[in-house]
């Protein structure tokens, strides 16, 4: 596996829904199992060719969230495989329920893809943020929970998804990102993928800021601080060998997520060090309702930019806090 992270801020960005349609579509023409099921978000999910090449294949239910994953659960009892596309903060926020009890705790095949995740939907403000969606999902039994972070990773996921049996979130980012790998990544579950070595603190992320911890250990070592960046697609299982080898090896660990400070990535490496090797841990995300604005502002706010991810850093570094 080759990494593509050589100057990232510079690199051309990428809408990983074009990722998710391709990648779809490649797995319904060579598995007939395959179908969609939206809540009237068909172009927001980019489907429109999707909904042409299968029309009797994609089915829409109309703004009835929990009508949709119920629908899903179904057609996967009936041996289907059913992808289930809709904005984030609806799927998971509306439909919580019909998650836990239909798919979860029943244990059926549904893949819930989580569009527009985070707070891509800047402008529309808190209620359509969806920056819980990883603390609730992560909290229920059974269901594996993946936050890529490119669309290399995005299809790499979809494809791991379609082969694997049993409930699966997986977060679909509209918010442009540049490739963090080259096109021969292999997606595995629970695997970390050290995109950076370093030996004086660690940087874990995924999905959308991923690239910006990236960014933020080239600004690092321009301080002479050496930054390891584990990338962590999946929060659950979460691989915990790879974040007690950061705790044990490094000075501490930043983990910087677009998505509630408590509960999500962050949440889960603290659970695992504090019980297996306590170390120094920051933890970058959101702390409260987010305010309206464009992503950008609300990433940069909240320290989410490179700069901020580096600045948490020196601090744990420099003083240990």
């Amino acid at each position: 596996m080759t990494l593509v992270h050589t100057s990232i801020a510079e690199q051309p960005r990428y809408d990983c829904r074009d990722a998710y349609v391709e990648t779809l579509a490649e797995l319904a023409h060579a598995d007939h199992r395959i179908v969609g099921v939206v809540n009237d978000s068909v172009g927001s999910s980019k489907l429109n060719s999707f909904r042409k090449a299968f029309p009797d294949r994609l089915i829409n239910v109309g703004i009835a969230e929990q009508d949709m994953v119920g629908v899903a659960s179904g057609l996967a009892n009936g041996g289907r495989i059913p992808f289930v596309s809709a904005a984030s903060c609806f799927l998971t926020g509306r439909a919580l329920e019909q998650i836990k009890a239909d798919v979860a705790y029943s244990n059926t095949n549904v893949k819930l893809c989580g569009m527009s995740p985070g707070v891509a939907y800047g402008e529309l403000g808190p209620t359509h943020h969806s920056i819980e969606d990883i603390a609730w999902l992560r909290a229920i039994a059974n269901m594996t929970v993946i936050v890529p972070a490119d669309p290399v990773e995005t299809a790499a996921a979809l494809r791991w998804a379609a082969a694997s049996e049993g409930p699966v979130f997986i977060r679909v980012s509209r918010m442009s990102v540049p490739k963090v790998y080259s096109d021969d990544y292999e997606f595995q579950l629970g695997k970390a993928i050290t995109v950076r070595e370093g030996d004086d603190v660690t940087l874990i992320s995924n999905g959308t800021v991923l690239w910006r911890a990236l960014a933020a250990a080239e600004r690092l070592a321009e301080d002479g601080i050496s930054a390891r960046v584990l990338s962590m697609p999946t929060v659950k299982p979460l691989d915990t060998d790879a974040v007690v080898a950061a705790a044990r090896e490094t000075a501490g660990i930043v983990t910087a997520e677009e998505a509630v400070a408590g509960g999500g990535l962050g949440g889960a490496v603290a659970e695992t060090v504090v019980q297996q090797h306590p170390a120094r841990v920051s933890i970058l995300g959101f702390p409260e309702f987010a305010p309206t604005g464009s992503a950008g502002y609300l990433l940069d706010r909240y320290g989410l930019s490179p700069e901020g991810i580096a600045d948490a850093a020196r601090k744990l570094v420099t003083t240990g806090s």
